[in-house]
């Protein structure tokens, strides 16, 4: 009977790994099948890897004067190579400007964050190299194989995957990936090598003995990854290792003539992945500020009434380990601050963080501007309130001419599919546009550089800036057209009377909070 109930249970396991990875097979031909391979004399490679190796440190230099990003990765298979290969590539290189990173499956607290957060957080500054022992992959194949994922989880997965590595492209970065191929018969080989002696053979592992047993298996998964992965932006180059001189000068050869041809052509050809169907919106001169008033009665009335149900919907929320984020943008005294007072007082504050966002530090300007933005979402069950946001790259960086007028461009499209990722992965996202006229802004300004007390909410920049007021409406008007989804839509509060500012941003946030529960419970 134990007979039978275990190979039932064999039966049925690979009865789901057969459909898992048969499901995403397009074609009888597999990647993995034209790995390079050695077909030269190997008396030569050893001289020409030596000369390779002093290439690359010197490209080191010009990575570091050109401020290239590079990041490589190295995937395979188990006992493939990769920590060797790695070694060698930077054992010659300045490791003031280079970082390796040995990926793990998601713990449980990362498991609370978006899939692709915890790479975010690692990408290089400009000029700097990200050496990847593993790498967000381990959430495509072996989450294939080993968790019992639907094929619309997969897919997300790689959607979110190829949209990463666009966007750091897009960006600038240099991304080579490698797989490291070995042959069934070849992975035992070295396995039984490594088990021969008491100080490697903790390396092969229970689960490595495992997906050995399920090879084939695994051959077709890993060879579907690099399918739907192999994109303009970041392709993949497959090596059989085997033969570890070939390999070696393979990997040196590729690494070297990638960032050479980086180099000799900086300039990168932007990529849109035009899939994000956006609402229409109104331009600001149409929005009527009139009658839009609440007495102090109503307000106090309003504003109790809100943020106790805020409270309350604040705790079902983190039950539901549902994140959110509300983001605040408007004009210079429109009334933010406030608005965000009245809002975060309702809320449990071990359950949300409000996070300023003013110029970015040096830190932040050598990486990608969304990175500081990844480092600040919020976790399951939690809420992230920013004041202001990831709209400044369209907006003072596109007006002040901090950043490229093609990169502001671009950003419309890195925006969406930011805010698409995050909607994706269960947010709810809040955006509001605090809207006051030209006038009020003028009294407000007034009223702050007589009072005392308020004297230092008023700066140069604000009267600078209130000499754009034209050109900055015509960019909000551009940046609430093209970035308002459905996923993401913006809500343009009409503040020139404070109050009901107040009020119709908590009854914005309830509105948006109660119909992703009602969903939810549908």
């Amino acid at each position: 009977m134990v007979f039978i109930r275990m190979e039932y249970y064999y039966i049925k396991v690979n009865m789901l790994i057969y459909f898992k990875v048969h499901r995403h097979k397009k074609e009888d031909a597999y990647m993995l099948e034209n790995a390079l391979t050695n077909t030269n004399d190997n008396s030569d490679l050893k001289e020409k890897t030596v000369q390779l190796r002093q290439t690359l440190a010197e490209l080191q230099l010009k990575i570091r004067e050109n401020k290239l990003p590079v990041i490589i990765i190295f995937e395979g298979w188990s006992a493939s190579g990769k920590g060797s290969l790695i070694g060698d590539l930077i054992k010659h290189l300045d490791p003031r400007f280079f970082k390796v990173y040995s990926t793990l499956p998601a713990d449980s607290a990362q498991m609370r964050y978006p899939m692709m957060k915890r790479f975010w957080a690692n990408i290089p500054e400009y000029g700097k190299m990200a050496v990847m022992d593993r790498s967000w992959y381990q959430e495509l194949a072996v989450a294939c194989m080993e968790e019992d994922i639907s094929d619309k989880e997969y897919a997300r997965r790689v959607k979110n995957v190829n949209e990463f590595e666009r966007q750091l492209r897009n960006d600038g970065y240099l991304i080579i990936k490698f797989f490291l191929q070995i042959s069934k018969e070849e992975q035992k080989r070295r396995f039984d090598k490594l088990r021969e002696s008491s100080e490697t053979k903790w390396r092969v592992t229970e689960r490595d003995k495992k997906r050995h047993k399920l090879y084939d298996e695994y051959y077709k998964a890993f060879d579907d990854m690099l399918t739907r992965t192999d994109t303009p932006q970041a392709h993949w180059t497959v090596i059989d290792t085997t033969d570890k001189t070939f390999a070696k000068y393979q990997m040196f050869s590729t690494v070297t003539n990638r960032i050479t041809s980086a180099l000799d052509s900086p300039k990168v050809t932007f990529t849109s992945d035009k899939q994000y169907k956006l609402l229409p919106m109104p331009k600001l001169s149409d929005i009527s500020l009139e009658n839009k008033t609440l007495s102090d009665e109503a307000y106090a009335e309003q504003l109790k009434k809100c943020q106790k149900e805020l409270s309350k919907l604040h705790s079902r929320l983190y039950q539901a380990k549902i994140p959110m984020i509300i983001a605040f943008e408007g004009w210079d005294a429109a009334g933010k601050g406030g608005a965000i007072k009245r809002l975060s007082s309702a809320l449990d504050p071990r359950g949300y963080e409000a996070i300023p966002i003013a110029a970015p530090d040096k830190t932040e300007l050598a990486h990608h501007y969304l990175w500081r933005f990844w480092n600040n979402i919020p976790k399951t069950g939690h809420i992230a309130i920013f004041d202001r946001t990831w709209y400044g790259r369209v907006m003072v960086e596109k007006l002040e001419g901090f950043t490229p007028a093609e990169r502001c461009a671009q950003a419309y499209d890195e925006i969406n599919g930011f805010e698409k990722e995050l909607s994706d992965s269960g947010f709810i996202i809040v955006k509001f546009w605090i809207q006051i006229d030209k006038d009020e802004q003028l009294r407000r300004f007034t009223e702050r550089q007589n009072t005392p007390a308020k004297q230092w909410k008023i700066t140069d920049e604000d009267w600078r800036n209130r000499e754009k007021w034209e050109q900055y409406e015509a960019a909000v008007n551009e940046m609430l057209a093209k970035t308002s989804s459905a996923y993401a839509p913006w809500n343009v509060i009409e503040a020139n009377d404070k109050k009901y500012a107040r009020i119709k941003v908590l009854q914005t946030v309830i509105a948006a909070v109660k119909s992703r529960l009602k969903d939810d419970k549908n």
